[in-house]
């Protein structure tokens, strides 16, 4: 009878063991399904945004009007009015003016007066693009419309630029939200003329940005992730050494099963963060993309 006892005490500690070695490695090949996919995720999903932003920039050939000097006064506020004017007769929204865009088109005016050049990129190289940036004006999309010569009034020069089917493009864009202008009066190849310049924009607050607080989360909680790797690493590779028949080969699988299921929940919080960020960026994406297509 005690013979009995042992032989089933031995089977059933035998089959002990054999159920914990095979749960660990189910839980190791789940974690590394895991991290697989996290490092996947992380190559991709800020690169996916960057690419998209920022890169519409509007613009038509700069228009000179010429016209005999007056003793006209323009005034910037009153050109807005007569370019919101236009837009809402033509069924759409009135711009919005922005400080960061009208200083940008000040910057334009007197650059184009002291250079003595009417064209959208300066001699050094500077873009419409880069112009609205320097001023501290992030877009995804932005556009600019030059004009020069002498006018009677502000609707005179805006009609001018409606006139014109670039400038009238952007005047009436339907992506647009914001507006700056300049209207500067100055001495250009040896005439006295008005320079007026339009810098239009969408802000990049117009959509949302992903969460920078989830992409520290994601960053951290990775890291802790693959330090916790190493750990679950080692323990399995004790175990693979160790002597099944030795007194302490339960007690590596016991640490190991717990190392591998905290693993295994760190990943699983990790995999749900990152598809929260991911739907973020895809929003974002889709938002700049619809943005720049109207």
């Amino acid at each position: 009878m005690n013979k009995i006892k042992l032989a089933i005490i031995l089977i059933l500690l035998v089959g002990t063991i054999g159920a914990g070695f095979w749960f660990k490695k189910d839980i190791l090949k789940l974690s590394d399904s895991f991290s697989t996919t996290v490092q996947e995720f992380k190559k991709t999903e800020v690169g996916s945004i960057v690419s998209e932003v920022g890169k519409e920039i509007l613009t038509s050939s700069p228009l000179n009007i010429g016209g005999a000097s007056n003793n006209a006064v323009l005034l910037k506020s009153k050109i807005i009015e007569e370019t919101n004017k236009q837009r809402i007769a033509n069924g759409l929204p009135g711009l919005t003016e922005n400080l960061a865009l009208g200083v940008a088109a000040t910057a334009k005016a007197n650059d184009m007066f002291k250079g003595q050049y009417f064209e959208h990129i300066s001699p050094t190289g500077v873009t419409p693009g880069t112009l609205v940036k320097n001023s501290g004006y992030e877009y995804i999309v932005t556009g600019e419309n030059l004009i020069l010569g002498n006018f009677k009034d502000e609707a005179e020069l805006v009609q001018d630029w409606m006139n014109s089917p670039g400038h009238r493009a952007n005047i009436l864009n339907t992506s647009y939200a914001e507006i700056g202008v300049s209207v500067i009066k100055g001495v250009y190849k040896g005439e006295t003329v008005w320079i007026s310049v339009q810098e239009f924009g969408l802000p990049m607050s117009a959509c949302s940005e992903p969460n920078e607080d989830l992409k520290n989360q994601i960053e951290s909680r990775q890291e802790e992730l693959d330090i916790l790797g190493v750990t679950v690493d080692e323990q399995r590779a004790a175990i693979d050494s160790a002597d099944k028949r030795s007194a302490y080969y339960n007690d590596l699988i016991d640490t190991y099963n717990g190392s591998a299921k905290k693993y295994n929940s760190l990943a699983q919080e990790l995999k749900n963060i990152v598809a929260i960020y991911n739907d973020q960026v895809n929003s974002f994406n889709d938002c700049i993309i619809n943005a720049q297509e109207e």
